[in-house]
């Protein structure tokens, strides 16, 4: 019933045939990634080498239809956001080893699996936004200062266990250890406007209607909002902070890569791999999606060139992974989000 139950949900997720038969000129990718953010990649890379590169999209379940999958699965890479998932698929088998010296080249230390089970792709760092009008330029520069009783009652942030902030928690603990990083999240908590809800894009919009003055949310969400005409308002409201941790530089994340456990066209799969970590691939990603090019010698978007540069942290993500479930214990030992405690 168990086997049933997962088939099904497989199916429900994508039409793309079960088969184990490699073929010569195929690759197949299971995607949490939306297809208007990866095809432009895709497109490129079959038109240098001819290799037809077909997707299927889900916003969950990718896990599951694998495992129900198993060796008849005709995935060869997961596409993914967030070093939570890509430790997920880790964890659960589903990946297999891959080392190149042109991934090891492409791909900094800090922003792949140390095994070569994930690489990063792009990066995504996760900001501070405060309003123009009711907080100064230098009056909050670092992670730590959302603790600051300064600012009771001024910040916002989506619920504690999400994985972006997870991932922020658990980079606290690897500089600060987990005593410290459980008195920090006391702190900001106490600090919060109101309980944790919403996207990172409704903290800015939060910002713009007066309920807090400070919040936390990815870069690319400013980016995304100066697009939108309904919600230019709320970008315009903000100024970006990229904030220190440790005194190091700002916390990024990454969206990766990985070749599944039985991939069936493992020579191609090998070689998008390695086109995602090229110079030509890095640009077209950071002007299609916004993102911070994994790869150091390659410029970001316009728009993200404008906002400067700044250092980043240089914790390994691997650590970052470690450290996720203390991260999430930490998150409801100090019930973060049940909001602030009333006086």
């Amino acid at each position: 019933m168990k086997y049933r139950l997962l088939a099904a949900i497989a199916l429900i997720v994508a039409p793309m045939a079960t088969t184990t038969a490699a073929s010569a000129a195929e690759v197949n990718i299971y995607s949490y990634r939306q297809d208007v953010l990866v095809r432009p990649l895709f497109d490129a890379f079959t038109k240098e080498t001819g290799v037809k590169v077909n997707v299927v999209f889900a916003r969950k379940g990718l896990i599951k239809r694998l495992q129900a999958e198993g060796r008849n699965s005709p995935a060869d890479l997961v596409f993914t956001v967030d070093i939570a998932r890509l430790s997920d698929i880790v964890n659960a088998g589903l990946s297999q080893p891959v080392k190149t010296a042109t991934l090891e080249k492409s791909v900094p230390a800090e922003y792949r699996d140390e095994n070569g089970m994930w690489y990063g792709l792009t990066l995504r760092a996760r900001m501070i936004y405060t309003s123009k009008e009711r907080v100064g330029k230098g009056q909050i520069t670092s992670y730590e200062q959302l603790a600051d009783p300064k600012w009771r009652g001024k910040v916002c942030t989506r619920k504690g266990d999400h994985a972006y902030n997870i991932a922020l928690l658990a980079a606290y603990i690897g500089h600060y250890g987990e005593a410290k990083a459980t008195d920090w999240l006391r702190g900001v908590k106490a600090n919060l406007a109101r309980k944790p809800q919403g996207n990172d894009r409704a903290q800015v919009k939060a910002i713009m209607e007066g309920v807090c003055d400070i919040a936390v949310g990815n870069h690319y969400y400013m980016a995304l909002m100066l697009k939108n005409d309904k919600q230019k308002p709320w970008a315009a409201s903000a100024n970006l902070v990229f904030p220190t941790l440790a005194g190091k530089g700002t916390h990024m994340n990454v969206s990766g890569v990985m070749m599944t456990k039985y991939a069936p066209n493992k020579a191609n799969a090998l070689k998008l791999m390695e086109f995602l970590t090229s110079k030509k691939a890095q640009g077209i990603y950071a002007n299609v999606n916004n993102e911070y090019p994994i790869d150091p010698n390659v410029k970001a978007s316009p728009l993200l060139e404008s906002w400067g540069k700044f250092p980043r942290d240089g914790i390994a993500l691997d650590t970052i992974a470690k450290n996720r479930a203390a991260a999430l214990k930490i998150v409801n030992t100090v019930g973060y989000n049940d909001g602030p405690v009333s006086n």
